[in-house]
């Protein structure tokens, strides 16, 4: 990432930031917030949710792969059949972050 899309990354930062404080000040001084500062909250706050991404088949192929030539072929079998398949493309997508933090427990 180069250096001046760090810097604007700070940049929009600091003004979530600020917006944040000013929401908490019209809190606390006004007991309701204006307007102007509930649509800016609820940006902020939607911004937050995309941040949380979805696990993909191939990340949890990755994993499985990599536990498996690590030498626990027999507990990725068995984690896949604790989640209901025999074989990684059997599994509802659904399953994917279960499955992936159950093969990131294997040690």
């Amino acid at each position: 990432m180069s250096r001046t899309k760090l810097l604007l990354n700070v940049v929009s930062d600091l003004r979530n930031l600020a917006n944040s404080v000013q929401a908490i000040a019209d809190e606390i001084s006004g007991g309701k917030p204006s307007e102007t500062t509930q649509a800016e909250t609820s940006a902020i706050n939607k911004e937050e949710k995309p941040e949380t991404k979805a696990v993909t088949l191939e990340q949890v192929r990755a994993m499985l792969a990599a536990k498996s030539h690590d030498g626990f072929t027999a507990e990725v079998r068995a984690l896949l059949e604790k989640h209901g398949a025999s074989r990684l493309s059997e599994i509802d997508p659904a399953n994917y972050p279960a499955l992936l933090a159950d093969a990131e427990g294997l040690k």
